[in-house]
């Protein structure tokens, strides 16, 4: 008799573990998945078009419309990089389908070496998803030294399929606007040296 008043306390304690336990793998299940939120969200854009983001993809259209769509550019610098950043020119009009290159200029104002990566987005945010980029700048940064002024290619078609959804079928003009913000250069990745810390002879 004098060990039974012990046994509910000992279950009512691996029970309060339990309750702790499940509320600590909560949150920490929580914070991994707020770390993981904006590159699966960023993903997300960049596969479905959505948010304006633009499609990457391999290959140029195999089918061209005959009828146009005109498309305008736009690009801007964030505060803390000093580049002149323009497109060569404003605006054009392909058909639709058509796989063109159209080109931006930037200039390095600074006295020393800069380096930049370009965001970007399609208005209205509804024909991002037909917008294909086949090559662009932005899919990596840029290094530019003082002085350096570089022009950069983007070669893309419009889908399309934007004239069969009717979102998207009444749409004119699409503009893909680009921001550049200032970024620390990547580094390589260092030489691995031997395990017994020497430096292997480099042969001339």
């Amino acid at each position: 008799m004098t060990g039974h008043p012990a046994r509910p306390a000992a279950q009512t304690e691996r029970r309060n573990g339990v309750i702790v336990g499940a509320c600590v793998a909560f949150v920490v299940g929580m914070v991994g998945m707020a770390y993981a939120a904006v590159p699966l969200y960023d993903m997300f854009c960049k596969v479905t078009g959505y948010n304006g983001t633009t499609k990457r993809v391999e290959q140029a259209s195999d089918t061209i419309l005959d009828k146009t769509i005109r498309v305008t550019f736009d690009a801007n610098t964030s505060g803390d990089l000093p580049w002149r950043f323009t497109p060569v020119v404003r605006e054009i009009s392909p058909k639709i389908g058509e796989t063109v290159q159209v080109e931006f200029k930037a200039k390095n104002m600074a006295d020393v070496p800069t380096t930049g990566q370009a965001v970007f987005n399609v208005t209205p945010m509804q024909g991002g998803a037909y917008f294909n980029k086949v090559q662009c700048f932005c899919f990596t940064e840029t290094t530019l030294q003082p002085g350096e002024e570089l022009e950069m290619p983007v070669v893309f078609f419009v889908d399309p399929e934007i004239v069969k959804a009717a979102e998207t079928k009444d749409i004119g003009t699409l503009t893909l606007s680009y921001t550049f913000y200032a970024r620390q250069p990547s580094k390589p990745v260092a030489a691995l040296k031997p395990k017994d810390g020497t430096v292997p002879d480099r042969k001339l």
